[in-house]
């Protein structure tokens, strides 16, 4: 059996790398592309610089760990079809078989295979992707001169003793500056209490922010008739505050490129300040089921081994497991956004796909394998 889990790993991995390679070299050259109509800008914060051929090489290639961690599921579905396809088609796997490779101790040594792909996936995902991912944000950064997520910034909420903050934070430098604040302080009852907004700030290590240009409005309604507003502006002001940059990147950066832990941190934040974190949740357990689709892969890959073709049907199967792959790629993305509108459960809403394609997998190996 070593010798026969050795043949079949070594073909699979072979393939997988393949395979890998040519999306790789395909979703590269796409970034690539988006990337020339930025060449020749001049850097905001150091005009000296501009955004030249080596720099948008060199974000292209930060951006690799974060698509093979997109593509593992679909290239081990497609090299392991393409493997097992072939094997049977040389009638190489009908001689494994009557070696003693019944139905499930091929499924024994594929789900071996799947899990050594299953921790390759987390791994990349959970610690290289954040990584690189966050090293390409801070590269562009440096020329467009902020970190930015969307067009209102990111938004974030405090809650302190006598009063709750809602922080909106435009953007953040690479320096760790902060531009465009707007904070709004509401007591404990939810009324308005002050606005304060500020061109610039600096989140200090003693957990207080020093805003910079601020103009800070108070709203006084002690009584009907004396109601007023006092209007106060001042060069430099400490607000103090718990919120961490840390807290403000994680916010800056989409989900998806995160580590798990610092989603499970910042989901944490949110619930403590009675926030809305059904989006983060669901990227949480996507991160969490996301790596095993690997073991489903390769269960849907395992029918391929016992089909009787004749040499013209093997470009015909391996399209049809790329087909599979990239049903799937959609199908993951699109269940997050209905499972986020219809505030599913978020562990629900990320392991539907995995479970969709487990029960025909399943249903396949079932039908295909042991039936017949």
């Amino acid at each position: 059996m070593k010798t026969i889990r050795r043949l079949i790993y070594g073909e699979i991995f072979i393939a997988v790398g393949f395979v890998l390679l040519a999306f790789l070299s395909l979703f590269y050259f796409f970034d690539f592309v988006d990337e020339l109509t930025a060449l020749g800008r001049r850097s905001r914060l150091e005009p000296e610089l501009s955004y030249e051929l080596r720099h948008a090489l060199l974000y292209v290639a930060l951006l690799i760990p974060s698509r093979i961690y997109e593509l593992m599921p679909i290239a081990v579905l497609i090299g392991s079809v393409f493997v097992l396809a072939r094997l049977a088609q040389g009638s190489e796997y009908t001689i494994l078989r009557t070696s003693g490779l019944g139905p499930w101790r091929a499924l024994r040594t594929l789900l071996g295979l799947g899990a050594i792909f299953v921790v390759l996936t987390f791994a990349i995902g959970d610690y290289l992707a954040p990584l690189s991912d966050r090293t390409a944000q801070l590269l562009k950064a440096r020329f467009e001169g902020r970190i930015s997520v969307g067009q209102t910034g990111a938004w974030l909420k405090e809650r302190q003793t006598y009063s709750n903050f809602s922080v909106n934070v435009g953007s953040m430098t690479p320096r760790g500056e902060l531009a465009d604040i707007r904070i709004f302080e509401f007591d404990n009852h939810g009324f308005l209490v002050s606005t304060m907004q500020a061109k610039s700030g600096q989140i200090e290590p003693d957990e207080s922010w020093t805003l910079h240009n601020l103009v800070r409005r108070e709203f006084d309604t002690a009584g009907l008739s004396s109601a007023h507003i006092n209007r106060v502006e001042q060069e430099r002001f400490r607000w103090p505050s718990g919120l961490s940059t840390e807290m403000v990147s994680v916010a800056l950066l989409r989900p998806d490129r995160m580590r798990t832990a610092d989603l499970f941190a910042y989901i944490q934040h949110l619930d403590a300040n009675n926030q809305t974190a059904q989006r983060y949740e669901i990227e949480f357990w996507r991160k969490v089921f996301y790596p095993l689709s690997c073991l489903v892969m390769v269960v849907l890959a395992l029918p391929f081994a016992y089909l009787h073709f004749r040499s013209g049907a093997l470009t015909g199967y391996v399209f049809g497991g790329v087909m599979i792959g990239i049903s799937f790629f959609l199908l993951n993305n699109v269940f997050g956004y209905i499972g986020n509108l219809n505030q599913w459960r978020p562990w629900l809403a990320a392991a539907s796909p995995a479970l969709i394609y487990s029960f025909f997998s399943l249903g396949a190996f079932g039908w295909l394998v042991l039936r017949r």
